[in-house]
């Protein structure tokens, strides 16, 4: 319950950031051009909050449904408007005014981006050293020639100091199915070049996962302790363990590992089995039956279980860190790689070459701002600007209702001499909001499956 509260505090304070930035694009361009502003609000339904400000007695409002805000322009498509305001009507504007006002907020979702890849660098990016853990038999990497000890020094001439820092960038070769250069440094000391083709790649390995997956290169990770670290609603869960159980043996055989553990409980899917475990010093047995999962076609145990770890070595850790111009620099590259990766994936899903599982919702979205938040306020910062050049990318889909739709609506009109008829335009509402409708749909769908998965 205290991590659902953590999570959904966190991710309150993500979406109120985030969408108080996209709006006050909108408000800060219309008003510098010299539109009158009726209404800014975070949150659409009625108003839990408001407060008349400045000379027009602008409203400022907080609604009843986070998921998004606006700014109410005047406009006489919306009411009646008073002779003396007549030349500050949205509608009355220029199209290139028009068009300016509704780009703002996905640019300054953009900006915000920037802005917190530039800060979290100058602070500082904890990470973990780019050293080869292991090598997925019959991969990629392993054709390449890599080997475990394996510390990444370059990828295409470009300098890699932590495990996750050039991911983006190998997204993006695998899009384009190149060839990578990397620079590496064996156990050895040797100075040696490998290089990954990412050619035959299939898109669908193009997701979180990879480098693990996908190439096969798989980052230093801590022993993992026949501790459990994690308990999920399952066999081990009913039969009374806790986290923080140390599992002593199994059926009488001592278990020294994680492995070890896993090893016998995969062997007796549907079999009783009793279970020793140290708990605050005092010795325990439970008896547990692994439920029956079928995994590459063959029937295994699982008591819903996972490992605690040890410490990350000190000398394991780094940190990124930048000055004040090459942070920028590394805000505007992450941004743009970040952007280009998202319009790309949509492509490719479009295309059904890419699964539309990669799309989540607001409740994987909630996991994230929770989990990096309990990171530290780096992570959190990071997150943030991750999720800002998604609402800015989205918002900038062709998709009527959203900025991009009124965007497609005002070249139209620049190019035709004259507005989209309004049967027209009532039309592209309707197909709008039914697309963003099937939207929400499945990244719910998606976000319910994960969590049963």
């Amino acid at each position: 319950m205290i991590d659902f509260l953590y999570s959904a505090a966190a991710f309150i304070v993500a979406l109120g950031v985030l969408i108080t930035v996209h709006e006050f694009g909108h408000f800060w361009v219309a008003r510098s051009l010299g539109v009158k502003v009726l209404r800014f609000s975070i949150g659409f339904g009625k108003p839990l909050w408001s407060r008349r400000v400045g000379a027009d007695g602008m409203e400022l409002a907080i609604g009843a449904f986070p998921l998004g805000g606006y700014v109410k322009m005047l406009d006489e498509g919306e009411g009646e408007v008073p002779p003396q305001d007549v030349q500050r009507a949205f509608n009355r504007q220029k199209t290139w005014k028009r068009m300016a006002i509704v780009v703002a907020g996905p640019l300054f979702n953009f900006l915000f981006a920037i802005a917190a890849y530039w800060g979290a660098y100058m602070i500082g990016v904890d990470g973990v050293k780019p050293v080869v853990g292991s090598v997925v038999q019959g991969s990629i990497a392993q054709q390449a020639g890599f080997q475990a000890g394996d510390t990444i020094l370059s990828i295409d001439g470009k300098k890699v100091q932590s495990w996750d820092q050039r991911r983006l960038y190998l997204f993006q070769r695998a899009l384009d199915h190149a060839r990578v250069e990397m620079e590496v440094r064996d156990a050895q000391g040797q100075v040696e070049s490998r290089e990954l083709d990412l050619s035959h790649m299939s898109l669908s390995d193009v997701n979180a996962s990879l480098l693990e997956r996908g190439i096969g290169l798989i980052g230093f990770i801590p022993e993992p302790l026949p501790v459990i670290g994690e308990l999920a609603p399952g066999p081990a869960e009913r039969a009374g363990m806790k986290v923080g159980d140390r599992v002593v043996d199994i059926n009488g055989m001592p278990v020294r590992t994680w492995e070890d553990l896993v090893k016998v409980v995969s062997e007796q899917a549907g079999k009783p089995i009793h279970i020793t475990a140290d708990r605050d010093g005092a010795r325990m047995i439970f008896e547990v039956t692994p439920d029956s999962v079928e995994q590459d076609g063959h029937r295994i145990g699982r008591i819903g279980i996972r490992p605690q770890f040890e410490e990350l070595p000190d000398d394991m850790r780094v940190k990124v860190r930048y000055g004040v111009v090459q942070a920028l620099a590394e805000g505007v590259r992450n941004t743009w790689s970040m952007s280009a990766l998202t319009v790309e994936m949509l492509y490719h899903m479009l295309k059904l070459q890419v699964s539309a599982r990669n799309i989540s919702g607001p409740i994987t979205i909630a996991q994230f701002a929770g989990y990096s938040a309990k990171v530290g306020a780096v992570q959190y910062i990071l997150f943030l600007a991750v999720i800002s050049i998604s609402l800015g990318v989205l918002n900038l889909l062709p998709i009527p209702v959203l900025d991009g739709g009124h965007l497609m609506y005002y070249i139209i009109e620049a190019v035709k001499g004259s507005p989209l008829p309004e049967r027209a335009m009532m039309v592209g509402q309707q197909v709008g909001v039914a697309l963003l409708v099937g939207l929400m749909v499945l990244a719910f769908y998606n976000d319910i499956t994960r969590i049963f998965q």
